[in-house]
């Protein structure tokens, strides 16, 4: 759900409370890397790519984490330009 102005403005938000446990890690994020052009074929990174990505690194050390993001969102982007701004944010409980 977009935060600023858009169609769906009127649309509340609903809250969920969640039981988080040591260890476990939660993810905030923009739209920034699932959007962002590049690989083989110069498509979209894609969020489906992105959740398989942070599955496979969520048991690294937060540090690792945003060294693997960083380097897979060069690797991914190459020599096309970054179209929007990128934020993920992880907390480790």
């Amino acid at each position: 759900m977009p935060v600023g102005k858009h169609d769906k403005d009127h649309v509340p938000f609903t809250q969920h409370n969640l039981d988080l446990v040591k260890g476990d890690v939660v993810y905030t994020l923009t739209d920034g890397l699932p959007d962002q052009f590049g690989g083989p074929k110069g498509k979209k990174f894609m969020y489906k790519k992105l959740k398989e990505l942070l599955i496979t690194i969520s048991q690294e050390p937060m540090k690792t984490q945003k060294e693997m993001l960083v380097e897979t969102l060069n690797s991914w982007k190459g020599d096309l330009e970054q179209v929007d701004d990128v934020c993920l944010i992880g907390i480790r409980v």
